[in-house]
């Protein structure tokens, strides 16, 4: 049912089978405790009667959440860091139980072009996309990135996108109450006036339904834009359009209580200079991952290839292939020649260690002989 609302939510909420399901699901990865100390398996060791005390508590309406503790994650390539937010288990469980009621009401309501945290969409999607606009001409980009846009989303703005589709009275509160628990930090406990906690279960879904309406705004009003969680850009065909898509979602970022960052939101001609979008560079019609990505990987690989590194040849391109085989999954679309270049830079890496460790009995012939390709493609 498309722009409906839903009644009569909470007992498919706090239905057994959900709930013990939404409690599997949460054990399953072994994840950090919250402010309480029990982490998963603490609560898996005891996961029926858990799972029944906490149907109870909600069902009477005494479940109260308790606050997320804030730990600080390093950015990639950085020295900032980005704020988590570590919910209780028992929460997280309830949230989950959550999440598995509202999502399909919520994503039945998004827009095809919003491609993250959602079921049968990927980043590979949304890239598609794009190489597909810029090879129909749309050259012009409008580069955009939200400031701070998961704690700056304003609360009831949201909640009263929410209440659109759900009408049931206990389940807006359950929402409520996880947008209220707060944080704790030191030891200290502070409740913003503002944003959805990052690592919260709920927080992907909410998020995208805060955006539902820009998107949708935008398409109506003819505008190319490709949207991953709060990373968006805008293709456009030429400079002048571009200009108008920027003051568009100015003016709608500004209507809903968020903001442009002045210094990482531009319009691009992609025939000139490169943009980047999901972990990818840009240019013309051609694509490359971005240099920091090509960075870090081949800091990586320096790292597994040491002329020090102990461990046989086998044990080294296992290891290897786990970092290439991901970071080759991800990029996989991109110029074909990236992909030549590292192969020959671990070759001559791994040549260099097995220099040093047959040194003194090698024979005098060049090392490509003395260790052909088929060396290491037969160490895996």
């Amino acid at each position: 049912m498309k722009h409906g609302k839903w009644y009569s939510l909470i007992d498919k909420v706090t239905g057994e089978l959900n709930l013990f399901l939404a409690a599997r699901k949460v054990t399953s990865r072994k994840t950090a405790a919250g402010v309480d100390g029990q982490d998963s398996e603490m609560f898996e060791e005891h996961l029926i009667e858990e799972t029944r005390k906490l149907r109870g508590q909600i069902c009477s309406g005494s479940y109260t959440p308790s606050p997320v503790r804030r730990v600080h994650l390093p950015k990639p390539g950085s020295d900032q860091t980005r704020p988590l937010g570590i919910p209780t288990v028992r929460d997280r469980v309830v949230q989950t139980a959550l999440l598995n009621v509202i999502e399909p009401i919520l994503d039945n309501e998004f827009h095809e072009r919003s491609f993250g945290f959602r079921h049968g969409r990927s980043a590979h999607d949304a890239l598609r996309v794009v190489e597909q606009k810029l090879g129909e001409g749309y050259m012009y980009v409008v580069d955009a990135d939200i400031h701070g846009y998961f704690d700056a989303i304003p609360k009831e703005r949201l909640m009263r996108l929410v209440k659109r589709h759900i009408a049931d009275s206990r389940v807006i509160e359950l929402i409520e109450s996880f947008l209220d628990c707060g944080i704790m930090e030191d030891l200290h406990q502070w409740n913003p006036i503002a944003g959805v906690p990052q690592g919260a279960v709920l927080s992907p879904v909410l998020s995208n339904l805060y955006l539902n309406d820009f998107d949708h705004m935008m398409s109506e009003a003819g505008f190319e834009l490709v949207r991953y969680a709060d990373d968006f850009v805008v293709l456009c065909r030429s400079e002048f359009e571009a200009e108008a898509a920027l003051e568009t979602i100015k003016a709608w970022m500004a209507e809903a209580g968020l903001r442009l960052h002045p210094t990482k939101t531009k319009i691009v001609d992609s025939r000139q200079k490169s943009f980047a979008f999901l972990g990818y560079s840009f240019r013309g019609e051609k694509i490359y991952p971005r240099s920091e990505s090509l960075k870090r990987l081949k800091a990586r690989i320096v790292s597994l290839t040491g002329r020090n590194r102990s461990g046989s040849l086998e044990s080294i391109a296992w290891e290897l292939s786990i970092v290439l085989r991901g970071w080759f999954g991800y990029f996989r679309h991109c110029c074909w020649t990236i992909f030549t270049d590292l192969d020959v830079k671990i070759r001559v890496r791994l040549r260099r260690l097995l220099l040093k460790r047959h040194r003194h009995n090698a024979a005098r012939q060049p090392r490509t002989q003395r260790w052909p390709n088929a060396t290491f493609t037969d160490a895996g």
